[in-house]
């Protein structure tokens, strides 16, 4: 008799009991299975978003590391008959400062563009009242030539064909001259002045003119020689009335670690005399304000993050969070809080309290915006440190040993590095789950024995019932009974 026909012979549903026994023997180690699987999955959930938060909050603390990047400094302009409010208008020059700059007050103006050079063939009064060139279609020589174009250590050659025409030249000079910024125009002016060839160079700067020459007498007429030419030019400023220099039109460290780039030259004024900018360069506040700030909400939102990992429901129908009371979570949080709240002795502010950061009543960090000791509010405490100790800011936070920001770099590096010991948690909780799939399947192995053994004691059964009942028929049918 097969396995799947056991009852068959007895009419017993003895398939239906092996099942049930098998299910009442199942049931509660599936569900302590089930159970366990699922802790460890929100387990291995919640470490992964914690260590991610983490990482996101290391990538924000680490860019308060750097002294360098909080000690910023700004260049404010002012231009003559630009209103401060008109966000459009960049005036005469615009200009910015690296953080190394010193804080100052310059007066600025721009009297001349730096420019590149300007090649003109003859107008017909220039070259015996004759056109050069009658139109573009012209021969620019009869025989071939080379020509040689150079500004500055820019250089390069063309090859001339005999009879090419000039708009053939044009293009040839703007093929070969389009990576040297050297270009070729031509200009039907309509009058004796006929067609006239235009060479261009956008080598700014004194001494960088473009240059011409030639190997063949005919091509004279088109090469420097006799051409109109107007020179490169440096762009000219000056500066609480020095004059300055620049080959092109940025001025780089004429103020020392100050850049500046003309845009236009200086308005006049009723006199005739340029007009001047006012440049000041100061403390960037308001950008170290946002990175203090960004601080604070950065902060915030890991232990908003831990909090609503940790805590416990406050009844039966709030579920707890996924790693509450946890010991290691805990310790983060703890060991973040004693960080903020302690002392800096490389700053001379000392805390962050100093600044204005402190603690509200649900541990988090806060800037105040009333005065509750008769001190100040945390913004105007900020403000003032701003105002007043710009720079010890910026040791509050960056200094190598003690600073803020590198010891909560190094301490949340040590969960969330590779080997880190959220990294290890993690990696730890999902060996559990990888065991408990081979305990899963332990247990399937011993359910199939357990069904086998059922089974095999169950068709004994099948049989003996079956038998009596063809015994108990016989004797039935001999009786007469049947």
């Amino acid at each position: 008799m097969s396995v799947s026909s056991i009852g068959v012979g007895s009419g017993l549903d003895l398939s239906g009991l092996v099942q049930q026994l098998l299910e009442a023997e199942r049931a509660p180690k599936q569900a302590r299975f089930d159970e366990r699987e699922e802790s460890l999955e929100t387990e291995i959930s919640a470490i992964g978003q914690l260590k991610s938060k983490l990482d996101e909050f290391k990538t924000s603390v680490d860019e308060l590391r750097n002294s360098y990047d909080l000690q910023g400094r700004k260049a404010l302009l002012s231009h003559p008959n630009i209103s401060s409010d008109d966000e459009t208008a960049t005036g005469p020059f615009t200009a910015e400062a690296s953080n190394s700059a010193e804080k100052g007050q310059y007066k600025i103006a721009i009297e001349q563009l730096a420019s590149g050079s300007r090649l003109e063939s003859l107008s017909a009064a220039d070259n015996g009242g004759t056109a050069v060139f009658n139109s573009s279609s012209d021969a620019v020589s009869s025989t071939a030539g080379t020509m040689t174009f150079t500004a500055g250590s820019d250089s390069f050659d063309i090859n001339v064909t005999a009879g090419m025409s000039l708009s053939e030249l044009r293009s040839k000079v703007n093929a070969a001259g389009e990576e040297f910024g050297i270009q070729a125009s031509i200009v039907d002016t309509g009058t004796a002045d006929g067609a006239r060839l235009v060479y261009t160079s956008d080598k700014t700067g004194d001494g960088n003119d473009l240059v011409v020459s030639n190997n063949n007498a005919e091509l004279d007429k088109i090469s420097t020689v006799n051409m109109d030419v107007t020179a490169a030019q440096n762009a000219r400023a000056t500066i609480d009335g020095i004059t300055v220099e620049s080959d092109t039109n940025k001025f780089e460290n004429v103020l020392e670690n100050v850049t500046f780039e003309a845009q236009e030259v200086s308005s006049k004024d009723a006199l005739g005399e340029f007009q001047t900018s006012r440049l000041e360069i100061g403390f960037d506040k308001d950008n170290l304000k946002n990175k203090v700030t960004d601080f604070v909400d950065n902060y915030n939102g890991i232990m908003d993050e831990i909090k609503a990992l940790t805590r416990y429901g406050a009844s039966e129908l709030e579920e707890d969070g996924a790693l509450a009371g946890d010991y290691m979570v805990r310790g983060i949080q703890t060991g973040l809080s004693n960080i903020v709240s302690g002392s800096v002795d490389a700053s001379a502010l000392g805390t962050l309290f100093q600044i204005g950061i402190s603690f509200d009543d649900d541990g988090k960090l806060e800037i105040s915006e009333s005065d509750e000791f008769g001190i100040g509010s945390g913004q105007e405490l900020l403000d003032d440190a701003l105002d007043d100790n710009f720079d010890e800011i910026a040791a509050l936070f960056s200094d190598s040993e003690d600073g803020i920001a590198t010891k909560m770099y190094e301490y949340v590096n040590e969960y969330t590095t590779f080997g880190g010991l959220l990294r290890t948690r993690e990696s730890s909780t999902k060996d559990q789950k990888d065991l408990l799939s081979d305990e899963r399947e332990r247990f399937e192995l011993q359910m199939a024995d357990y069904e086998q053994l059922l089974r095999n004691k169950y068709i004994n059964l099948d049989l003996t019932v079956s038998k009596l009942q063809r015994t108990g028929s016989s004797l039935m049918a001999a009786l007469g009974y049947g």
